[in-house]
């Protein structure tokens, strides 16, 4: 077995030699188990609705399957965990980014989600040391994620979108390949705003 079989893969194709599948109900939802015949090594995982899909090679025992099971169990809920960061570590991200970019000259006094902003992907009231991100954001890459932070960050410091502001966001690795994610995601949903386009 390799050390990591977790992988995202899309709906599988059944095979005449898949052999069955079964569905449990733990706490976290339905599980179903898909053994196939062409699957030789690797386990992996998806989530299909309020389902989890758990693929293995049909040679596995019962055992194995359930010890699978568990592992690929968890391994989602952590990956859709570091996805999805509450208030709290959303805050503790914003400090890390603040100290690493801006020498810590950026601190809010709040970062949170918010589900009203569908025409943009975060805001700053610098008069409040308020930072609100859009939930649509939730599930993005992770330099997606810290560069709208980080952009909001810099409003704290400088308000408009001058030669200043930009400066201040120099030093982030990843601004350009950001930016490209968000304007495919903006020309995908026709949203009118992306951070730094006025």
């Amino acid at each position: 077995m390799p050390a990591d079989p977790l992988q995202r893969v899309g709906p599988p194709q059944r095979t005449a030699a898949t052999g069955h599948s079964r569905t449990a109900a733990p706490p976290e939802g339905p599980v179903e188990v898909r053994r196939s015949s062409r699957r030789r090594r690797t386990v992996s995982a998806y989530r299909e609705g309020g389902r989890t899909i758990v693929l293995i090679p049909a040679r596995m025992s019962e055992e194995e399957e359930r010890r699978w099971v568990s592992v690929m169990m968890e391994k989602l809920a952590a990956q859709e965990q570091r996805r999805h960061l509450d208030d709290a570590a959303l805050a503790a991200r914003a400090e890390q980014l603040s100290a690493r970019y801006l020498a810590g000259r950026a601190v809010p006094r709040t970062v949170r989600w918010v589900t009203n902003q569908q025409s943009r992907w975060g805001s700053c009231t610098p008069a409040a040391g308020s930072i609100r991100l859009s939930h649509r954001l939730q599930g993005m890459p992770e330099y997606v994620l810290d560069y709208v932070l980080l952009h909001e960050l810099a409003h704290l410091l400088v308000p408009g979108h001058g030669p200043g502001f930009w400066r201040l966001l120099e030093d982030y690795p990843h601004t350009d390949r950001a930016r490209g994610f968000l304007e495919g995601v903006v020309a995908a949903e026709r949203l009118p705003h992306i951070p730094g386009a006025d």
